[in-house]
């Protein structure tokens, strides 16, 4: 049985985007799923986010849990009564809670997986570092707070980005049946959105050339949050074409 929705605090969230070749997308992303495009652009991206008091909606805060999670994400669109919805699909959750990743599927929706976070936070600067323990992902980003987003942009402006990610607010993840992927959806209760300059990333995810060759995906973006109160909703499942999906980042 999984909680029907969970209320806490995202104290910090970095979102680093990348621009990606739509074709490569669609070899990853399951069909009924398909990327977004942006001015001929796929989006893809790192999100980190720290949790605070996060428990079940009823409890009070005092009772909540506290966490570093990480989540490779590529923003998606797929048909659904005549309308077109977007989203995200979420191939590769991470978390430092044993608590999440021992109970997610059952109280929380899709599968998290154990890792070691570094964080290091000073003066508007951030280093996060990340290692699993099946040794399947690793992290690395280093930036800084920043006035405006690169020029090169696809996004025109700061709010044209945070409306792009709030209405992928709806997030699709592998579960343990082959062909099915379980919805949860983050619900803000107030924007603080600023840019955050990259100065390093890694990801063994994105860096690997055999899911994204050479010239298709290149750094587009970053976004900093804090102090996000935030309720995550449990969504419905959805079925899939699974053999289309590489849904976990292998290991390298």
């Amino acid at each position: 049985m999984k909680l029907p929705a969970i209320r806490g605090l995202m104290d910090r969230r970095i979102l680093v985007n990348f621009k990606v070749d739509p074709a490569v997308l669609a070899q990853i992303v399951p069909a009924p799923l398909r990327p977004i495009e942006i001015g001929g652009h796929g989006i893809a991206g790192i999100c980190l986010i720290r949790l605070r008091h996060l428990r079940p909606s009823p409890l009070p805060a005092w009772l909540g849990l506290g966490s570093e999670n990480a989540a490779h994400r590529i923003a998606v669109e797929w048909d659904e009564a005549g309308c077109t919805r977007a989203g995200v699909y979420i191939p590769r959750r991470d978390t430092s809670s044993r608590i999440s990743a021992l109970v997610a599927g059952r109280l929380f929706a899709g599968l998290h997986h154990h890792a070691r976070f570094d964080v290091q936070e000073h003066h508007g600067d951030y280093r996060v570092t990340i290692n699993s323990d099946d040794r399947a992902v690793h992290i690395a980003v280093r930036g800084h707070e920043a006035s405006s987003l690169p020029a090169d942009s696809v996004f025109g402006s700061l709010d044209e980005a945070a409306s792009f990610f709030e209405r992928g607010s709806l997030g699709f993840s592998p579960t343990t049946q082959p062909g099915q992927l379980e919805g949860v959806e983050l619900c803000n209760r107030n924007r603080n959105v600023t840019p955050l300059e990259v100065d390093h990333v890694e990801s063994n995810y994105f860096d690997d050339t055999d899911l994204f060759p050479a010239g298709t995906i290149t750094l587009d973006s970053a976004l900093l949050m804090r102090g996000i109160d935030h309720d995550w909703k449990i969504g419905r499942t959805m079925c899939c074409n699974a053999h289309e999906a590489r849904c976990e980042a292998n290991a390298r």
